[in-house]
């Protein structure tokens, strides 16, 4: 996770911020739109790995950790609601998200029509615009090959043991407002 963060996530850092160095110093409307996919692609990415590193937690079963506990509340009640059990979520998220074809994102998130939780993609660095993110899971290569090479599948089944519940409960509630307390 440490070469994650510190090379990949700087990378579309540095990137957004030269082509927002960039964008401010054009003077037409044809050199601002040239750089409309940088700022899309490194903009995205910037957002979904700040969105992701909250995401994450040392795991439970460590001193101080609270990754992959997903204690009774609000969010539980609501994932049990909408998939029948949390087994049963995580089986329908990582069969949504493992069948990405090339590099994106899994998501959890909330319609902000009907205030319910649902499980959507997003293709490359594309941020969530359809949903409030509450959970956001990367699934370019970069994210699992060091530890996982190319299962995909077990880096999905093992997110779960340091998914930040709480951070996601917050985001939740953020969601639907504080009546599902």
């Amino acid at each position: 996770m440490e070469l994650h963060h510190k090379k990949h996530h700087q990378t579309y850092v540095t990137a957004l911020n030269t082509a927002e160095q960039a964008y401010a110093k054009t003077s037409s409307p044809k050199e601002r739109i040239a750089l409309q996919a940088a700022l899309k692609f490194n903009g995205g990415g910037h957002i979904n790995h700040s969105l992701f590193w909250l995401n994450l937690a040392p795991p439970a079963s460590e001193k101080k950790g609270n990754g992959g506990a997903l204690k009774d509340g609000p969010l539980k009640s609501a994932i049990t609601e909408t998939f029948g059990s949390f087994d049963q979520f995580k089986k329908e998220f990582n069969t949504t998200t493992a069948a990405i074809q090339g590099s994106g994102w899994g998501w959890l998130g909330v319609n902000p029509q009907t205030k319910r939780l649902e499980i959507t993609t997003t293709a490359n660095q594309d941020p969530l615009l359809s949903h409030v993110p509450v959970i956001g899971v990367d699934v370019w290569e970069h994210a699992f090959y060091l530890q996982y090479l190319n299962v995909k599948v077990d880096y999905l089944n093992a997110i779960w043991n340091v998914i930040n519940f709480d951070e996601a409960e917050k985001r939740y509630l953020e969601a639907v407002g504080s009546s599902k307390l």
